[in-house]
């Protein structure tokens, strides 16, 4: 009777310390499960869900920033991120000439000419930058996951599954760190629940999976990976401290509530938005 007093009290408490963890871990491990499969499974697969992923991820963003005076085109915008985010999979798959996409430039360019023809807008302008943002911030680095999956030339899941494996890493163990033993604020400015020793921990999960990864993920070597690790514990940051001050801007907490206990999609992936042009960067012209 005592034992089972002391476990109920020992539940309340972690749950009081964590009030969101059940749904958090129910929702993350349901699409990670997903996103791991598709990965798994093969390149168009991979492609399909990530497609899905970073239009979801545009939309909602355009969702957030409009205004009755300034509205980004969001069904243009994610149709010219849609397809960038294809011709780039296509291209690297060798499956489309490259010169596809310069057709993205005068679809791009006709967002200033449906601003012409749009009234009850008193600043178009800052409509069709905030279109162009949508596209440059969420398609384009979704674009470039695929730069990393092919950097050896075709499709290899490790190495997309082994970026999102250290996110998730950075994630979790920047999360429980942070809300167990947090009190350094990290960015008090942009988010005052991040600290410096959840960051710590964010990062000492990340380098453990690398070290117990690296036993079975041959596609790169230990410094390749460990390097791969400090950009995703760096901009992975950054990148959270970016969505951070989009939302202070727009004074809203959370993108959206797509994802139960995450928030929205750009909650979930605004660490790799930033860390993916890095990661495909170093992988081009280091590795490849």
């Amino acid at each position: 009777m005592l034992n089972r007093q002391f476990t109920l009290s020992k539940t309340t408490s972690i749950l009081s310390k964590y009030p969101d963890i059940l749904v958090r871990v129910l929702t993350a491990t349901f699409g990670a499960t997903i996103i791991v499969l598709s990965i798994l499974y093969g390149a168009w697969s991979y492609f399909g869900v990530f497609l899905f992923i970073a239009v979801l991820t545009q939309w909602e963003f355009y969702r957030i920033v409009q205004t009755p005076g300034s509205r980004p085109l969001k069904i243009w915008g994610s149709l010219i991120g849609l397809c960038l985010v294809s011709c780039s999979f296509l291209s690297i798959s060798g499956k489309l000439n490259f010169d596809w996409l310069l057709i993205l430039i005068p679809l791009g360019m006709t967002t200033f000419v449906i601003k012409l023809f749009q009234k009850n807008e008193t600043r178009p302008f800052l409509g069709t930058a905030f279109t162009w943002l949508g596209i440059i911030y969420v398609a384009l680095p979704f674009s470039m996951l695929h730069y990393v999956g092919f950097a050896r030339g075709s499709y290899d899941f490790q190495l997309v599954l082994g970026c999102l494996l250290l996110h998730w890493a950075h994630d979790v163990g920047a999360y429980f760190v942070g809300v167990r033993f947090g009190k350094t604020k990290l960015f008090s400015r942009l988010s005052p629940n991040k600290s410096w020793e959840g960051s710590a921990g964010g990062a000492l999960l990340t380098l453990l999976v690398i070290l117990i990864g690296s036993n079975w993920a041959d596609s790169l070597q230990l410094w390749e990976w460990l390097t791969i690790g400090v950009l995703v514990v760096v901009a992975g940051t950054l990148g959270d401290l970016v969505e951070s001050q989009l939302k202070r801007s727009l004074e809203i907490k959370d993108s959206g509530h797509s994802i139960p206990g995450h928030g929205g999609f750009l909650d979930r992936f605004d660490g790799l938005l930033i860390s993916t042009p890095f990661i495909a960067a170093f992988l081009k012209f280091f590795i490849a």
